[in-house]
């Protein structure tokens, strides 16, 4: 054999090692896809850091090709998302999600406890309610707990200090310490009671003095600031509304209790504004705790997002919920997650970037969509920048206490029922009619019982 053949074919063999046994190792890769747009994670700052932890993720070992499919809008995430289901190409993890973003595909989720269970994914980190926030009423996990915003009640200090009243509390199972030194439960009724002195008018009277001017109010007591009904009705007493068993919805007696609370602090004491004062620029145009007119608003955490400019330049600190009707502590937390669908090519590849996403990706995802970890090694560093961002000393151990009393899956406010965006429209249009102008005339037992009416004809559209 000539020099010159021997060259070529050991060109030959060279050139087949690059064109064939190269592509071949790449295809070895299992891909697993990501599908961001249901939730956050489509704006410009997230996407980058989302590519980076892509790239983090497949730099750290070489199996597994991990490709993001981000919607280009939350408008049209869920259109895109169910044509990838239907065509039969679904991407294996979608998320972040919530409860409620994710009630639309609630069929489609997989089961992740045979994957916890053959993986060893440790689910001990978390406290058990985060964890039972993501069981069904069957058994079934849908997810691992990733972002958690806990109700806390967040209050004013100047109005309290200005009011002569002592903070609320700021441990459960502590009591509250009225303005005559006589201590009581921390419920929704001394709730009540203490946004009544919140409340003033423009002549310095609070809703306890028989000189309030309930036309002319310039100082609110409390609000659930941006919560819709039935996180309200949660914050109070959560409860089971639709039986998967009877097909059924329900608006239980101990809501009903709740609704004549919540109207009564509004239309009764005033300590509650309508919707037409909370648009009010006293109010901040809707953003009412921010304003520094309002003493104390029991809303989830991620609130911290929206108080960087206080209209009312205050300082605010954290307290605990309330009990609720039945005396015990109970909190509705939203919260976010990734989840896999039933459809995934490779359930094992995509655990294996899911469980990447729930733990080494923790710091920087948290920190870009503005989420508290639920994954304990991760909290402090979330704290650490909070206490930067607003300088001032902040309790945030009652967001980390207030973890362990977070409701469970069936109980949870956004807790799946068939035809979910419809029927919630339409609980929400009863809110809108209990704080609009005419609230104060409506028969609440009546509109409430149309209300249930209402949403089992919606649910029974799509059962039959």
């Amino acid at each position: 054999m000539s020099r010159k053949s021997f060259y070529a074919i050991a060109l030959i063999a060279i050139l087949a090692l690059v064109l064939g046994v190269l592509p071949v190792a790449a295809q070895d890769k299992i891909v697993v896809t990501w599908f961001v747009g249901l939730g956050t994670g489509s704006q410009a700052e997230q996407i980058e850091v989302q590519n980076q932890v892509v790239a983090d993720f497949n730099a750290s070992q070489s199996e597994i090709e991990l490709v993001i499919n981000i919607a280009a809008s939350n408008e049209t995430a869920r259109d895109t998302l169910s044509t990838l289901i239907a065509a039969g190409t679904p991407p294996d993890i979608v998320g972040p999600v919530g409860v409620g973003g994710s009630n639309a595909y609630v069929e489609q989720w997989a089961d992740l406890t045979p994957l916890v269970e053959s993986s060893g994914f440790d689910l001990s980190v978390f406290d058990p309610a985060l964890v039972d926030l993501y069981r069904t009423a069957d058994g079934q996990l849908l997810g691992i707990p990733f972002a958690t915003f806990p109700s806390i009640l967040y209050f004013n200090r100047g109005l309290f200090d200005e009011a002569g009243l002592n903070y609320p509390p700021q441990q459960f199972d502590a009591p509250y310490v009225m303005p005559d030194g006589t201590e009581v439960e921390w419920t929704y009724d001394t709730v009540r009671e203490i946004a009544k002195i919140l409340t003033v008018d423009a002549n310095g009277a609070d809703a306890t003095s028989p000189d309030f001017d309930a036309s002319n109010i310039v100082q609110f007591g409390l609000n659930f600031q941006w919560a819709r009904t039935r996180l309200i009705w949660t914050d109070l007493q959560p409860e089971v509304f639709y039986d998967f068993e009877t097909g059924v919805a329900t608006i239980p007696e101990s809501w009903r209790t709740a609704t004549q609370w919540w109207s009564d602090l509004v239309w009764e004491d005033h300590s509650i504004p309508t919707t037409a004062y909370d648009g009010s620029e006293l109010l901040a145009t809707g953003n009412a705790f921010s304003s520094g007119n309002l003493g104390m608003a029991v809303t989830p955490l991620w609130y911290t997002c929206c108080l960087d400019n206080s209209v009312g330049n205050f300082e605010w600190d954290l307290a605990v919920v309330p009990k609720s009707l039945d005396g015990e502590y109970h909190v509705a937390t939203d919260a976010d997650t990734f989840r896999l669908l039933k459809g995934s090519a490779n359930p094992e590849a995509a655990f294996t970037v899911l469980s990447y996403l729930l733990t080494e990706a923790v710091p920087s995802l948290s920190a870009v969509y503005g989420a508290f970890p639920a994954h304990p090694d991760y909290q402090q560093a979330d704290i650490d920048k909070k206490t930067e961002r607003y300088p001032w000393d902040i309790n945030w151990q009652v967001a980390v206490d207030s973890l362990a009393y977070n409701n469970a899956g069936p109980v949870h406010h956004e807790a799946d029922f068939p035809n979910w965006q419809k029927g919630h429209d339409r609980i929400d249009a009863f809110q809108n009619l209990l704080l609009g102008e005419t609230g104060a005339e409506i028969d609440l037992a009546a509109e409430l019982d149309k209300l249930e009416a209402d949403v089992n004809s919606i649910i029974d559209e799509v059962t039959g």
